[in-house]
């Protein structure tokens, strides 16, 4: 009986403890978490936008959608997925204490319902994409480390902020954050780290951050500081990490930066205003990384360097460093950068004997036999002053040219591509933190600096997405550089040339993830000159994975070289989506002359170009006697293999030249010239059909300061601007329309004149403007293109074409903008056009009768090629002239 007195008790015990377990099962959940904290968890699920924490399922009993396995530990772990908690509380309770859910996406809001969780500690929200501020609510919580880095937070730093007196780490980097830096941070005592790099915080540093005397790491780069940088440094002797790149701040550095006897990196760059001597750091023994870029600083390399014993990265680039450099052999040096500074001296011995990446480019110093232009980790691209006596050269090697060059094409970081009628150069070498690298005959590039906190030894990068331009292979690829990189060219004719840069983002993403969030900045200078200051592609190009071409149209050449720059400047973001993500990116670069070349070289062009239509002439003639070309009807045709097969690449590429022809005359040369004959007929082919404008026998000289030139009609029926044809007003606008008109017929095989669908239509050009109103214009494309067609660009094509034969001269396009339509690197304006403009009594008719009061002559008999055929004859009015012919025109000649 006693027996049973006993049990019972203790199986009423176990009974009542199932009881409780099935109604906390009932309840949908079962676990140790107080339910405050759970109501909370799911409060903050929905406005951070998380979804898949399971909310019946305590958090603390490490299921997986609380507590996904987190990777080794590391700076690049980017997804993490934490709800931890602590059951170490008296009666065994368990809180949450730690939050953090990384790399994830998450695009609500920084939760509110956080102050709920009173136990809670940390809170890691880094790369998400969540928006607003940072609430009011958290300024009441007892957190130790808050990191919500890398997000799309924007407004003003919220002086509550200063509240939370318990945090020992805040990182808000990598935001929208904006106004000054407020003085209630100065209450946060217990801070030990602080990251406000890659915003956009103004305003001077508030003097209160002086009390922060417990700080390890203070990083604010990328910002828009005012100010000279303060003189905070004294109170903060633990410091180990200062990092002040490109925060707009202003120089020079203060002296008090000598108590930070615990440095062990130190990094500023970029500094405004005055400079300085060197700064002194004589002891800093625990130094494992020192920059000071372009920072002002003048004097000598101070020796004491030699004492940082562990030093591994030294950057003293961008300074007015002078005399010689000193000796560092008991230093193991991985990577040194004394690029641009005003060394002079020979080049001590250990740095020759250095295995490392050491760039000595761009300083005065002495050549002696044994340094070589390219050698293995040492950059010495411009880095000797000249001497007269010397039989030494510089770098790159001084060599004479064996001809001059008026052109280069490159694709950076890729392959050789034809575009066009242009060849770009090939640019795949993997470059590095300090090479010099001789590309070709003429040209090759210097990279300086390595990227931070990134193990990247490939200075290329390859597009991470489908580019749909019709140039898309500029932009596959794309030269990378973490600080500076230098293209150049020699041997140059000297004189104004056409430089253009063409740009795509295709690292960073436009989506909306945190990988979206990055920002490259960087600066171009084109002959050492700063042409663009914080450029943003994206920004430029309105989009990622969007082309955009910078054009400088009259950089001068004086010394046969030329120089294009690409440099980093501290600004933009350097962690996103990942550590290295950053710097200057270039996918191409064209140099052309905007002249041609000397007048015996001319003179050996035109010998050559008289002898090959002399060739083609003699070919043409036997191929129209075949039957290929315009013969009449009654004779017999045949034979097919002997006719050209203009495939759509080919016609496109016609196109292109065609139009590149035409800017040149109008806009690059500095002779401007209106062709005033533009055709089909007058159109020249050479052997791998790229074209050439021929017959300038009506061409005139448009001189500058005209609005227009009236004289006497001159040209061919069916190719002429209306305002030209009727009232003899020539402007260059008058090419702009033949070309439209030259374009429609490449594009449908047809003669614009002599096509007709029916009674109802005059000529090609309306047809092709009735099929415009229908939104039909890919009718008028040549069937026997069939599928090989890249109908796109034959829609871009047809529209270029219309914007051209506009009515009006003042609608039509220059020819440069008609290139960078026909490129596909601008969008094609449309104008819909009324076709009775050509068909009515008014329009047409008032044509037609103009030119029957004109005299007829005869067409040039060059024995050309011609893309289409034609007989209309080429005609000439008598109208008031002003004006100059290139060659006269003799009404009497036969």
């Amino acid at each position: 009986m006693m027996m049973m007195a006993r049990v019972v008790p203790y199986i009423g015990f176990v009974v009542l403890i199932f009881l409780l377990l099935c109604m906390e099962a009932q309840a949908g959940r079962l676990g140790p978490t107080p339910d405050d904290e759970v109501e909370a968890l799911g409060e903050i699920a929905q406005q951070l936008g998380k979804t898949d924490w399971k909310m019946e399922i305590d958090p603390c009993i490490n299921d997986t959608s609380w507590l996904t396995p987190a990777p080794p530990k590391s700076e690049e772990s980017v997804y993490t997925n934490i709800v931890w908690c602590n059951c170490s509380y008296p009666g065994g309770a368990c809180h949450v204490e730690n939050i953090t859910l990384t790399g994830q996406d998450l695009d609500g809001i920084l939760p509110p319902a956080l102050v709920k969780l009173k136990y809670l500690k940390i809170i890691d929200l880094a790369r998400n994409y969540l928006s607003g501020n940072i609430p009011h609510e958290w300024a009441t919580m007892q957190l130790e480390r808050m990191s919500i880095a890398v997000n799309n937070l924007s407004g003003p730093i919220p002086n509550h902020l200063g509240k939370m007196t318990t945090l020992q780490y805040l990182s808000i980097e990598n935001n929208q954050f904006s106004g000054t830096v407020p003085p209630g941070l100065g209450n946060l005592l217990n801070l030990e780290d602080i990251f406000l790099s890659a915003n956009n915080l103004t305003g001077e540093l508030p003097p209160a951050l002086a009390r922060l005397t417990k700080l390890r790491q203070f990083r604010i780069s990328s910002n828009n500081f005012t100010g000279k940088m303060p003189d905070f440094f004294q109170s903060w002797k633990q410091l180990e990490k200062l990092e002040i790149q490109g925060s707009g701040l202003k120089g020079p550095i203060p002296s008090s930066i000598s108590v930070l006897k615990n440095l062990t990196e130190l990094r500023i760059s970029d500094l405004l205003g005055e400079g300085s001597d060197f700064p002194p750091l004589m002891n800093m023994k625990h130094m494992g990384e020192l920059t000071l870029s372009s920072c002002n600083i003048s004097g000598e390399i101070p020796g004491y360097i030699a004492n940082m014993k562990i030093l591994k990265k030294l950057d003293l680039s961008f300074n007015r460093l002078e005399k010689q450099i000193p000796e560092f052999e008991g230093l193991t040096l991985m990577n040194t950068y004394l690029t641009s500074n005003l060394l002079n001296g020979s080049i001590p011995n250990w740095i020759r004997n250095s295995k490392r990446s050491i760039d000595l480019s761009y300083n005065n110093l002495t050549r002696s036999p044994q340094d070589t232009c390219t050698g293995t980790g040492l950059n010495l691209f411009k880095s000797f002053h000249g001497q007269e006596n010397s039989t030494l050269g510089v770098c790159p090697e001084d060599k004479p040219c064996s001809q001059d060059y008026y052109s280069l094409h490159i694709n950076c970081g890729g392959s050789s591509a034809n575009i066009g009628s242009i060849s770009y150069v090939g640019d795949t070498d993997l470059g590095g933190p300090s090479r010099f690298y001789e590309a070709g005959d003429n040209w090759g590039f210097s990279s300086t600096g390595h990227f931070q906190k990134a193990d990247i030894k490939n200075y290329t990068t390859n597009n991470v997405s489908v580019l749909r331009m019709h140039d898309y292979k500029l932009y596959m690829n794309a030269r990378i550089s973490p600080l500076s990189h230098t293209y150049y060219v020699q041997c140059l004719a000297n004189g104004k040339y056409t430089v253009r840069l063409h740009f795509a983002e295709i690292v960073l993403r436009g989506n909306k993830s945190f990988y979206g969030l990055g920002r490259r900045i960087f600066d171009v200078y084109v002959q050492r000159e700063l042409k663009r200051k914080d450029f943003d592609i994206v920004k430029e190009a309105k989009g990622v994975d969007t082309a955009v071409i910078i054009n400088f149209t009259a950089v001068s050449v004086i010394n046969k070289s030329l120089e294009i720059r690409f440099h980093w400047a501290g600004k933009g973001t350097t962690a996103t989506p990942k550590r290295g993500i950053y710097g200057p990116l270039i996918s191409a670069i064209s140099v052309e002359a905007n002249f041609r070349p000397s007048k015996w070289k001319k003179n050996i062009a035109v010998g050559a170009v008289v002898f090959s239509l002399c060739v083609v002439s003699i070919i043409l003639c036997i191929l129209w006697w075949k039957g290929c070309f315009g013969r009449r009807l009654s004779r017999e045709k045949g034979p097919e293999e002997y006719c050209l097969n203009l495939d759509w690449p080919t016609r496109q590429k016609i196109c292109v030249g065609i139009a590149r022809g035409l800017a040149f005359l109008h806009e690059e040369s500095t002779i401007k010239v209106v062709h005033r004959d533009i055709k089909t007929t007058n159109v020249l082919l050479d052997r791998d059909l790229n074209p050439k404008i021929s017959d300038f026998g009506l061409a005139k000289l448009d001189e500058e300061g005209n609005t227009h030139i009236s004289t006497r009609v001159a040209g061919t029926i069916g190719y002429m601007a209306p305002e030209y044809a009727l009232w003899g007003y020539l402007t260059y606008k008058a090419d702009v329309y033949s070309f439209g008109v030259v374009t429609l017929e490449i594009v449908a095989g047809k003669n614009n004149m002599k096509y007709r669908p029916n009674e109802n239509y005059v000529c090609l050009l309306d047809w092709a403007l009735v099929l415009q109103r229908k939104g039909n214009i890919m009718e008028l494309v040549d069937p026997k293109l069939g599928s090989e067609l890249n109908k796109e660009e034959a829609s871009r094509m047809i529209k270029v074409a219309l914007l051209c034969t506009n009515p009006s001269p003042a609608l039509r396009p220059t020819m440069s903008a008609v290139v960078s339509m026909l490129e596909g690197q601008t969008i094609v304006d449309e104008v819909t056009m009324d076709p009775s403009i050509y068909g009515d009594e008014m329009g047409f008719s008032a044509l037609r009768h103009q030119f029957d009061q004109l005299q007829p002559v005869p067409m040039s008999s060059s024995g050309t090629e011609s893309l289409i055929h034609s007989s209309v004859a080429t005609w000439v009015g008598s109208s008031s002239t002003s004006g100059q012919d290139i060659y006269p025109v003799n009404l009497d000649s036969q």
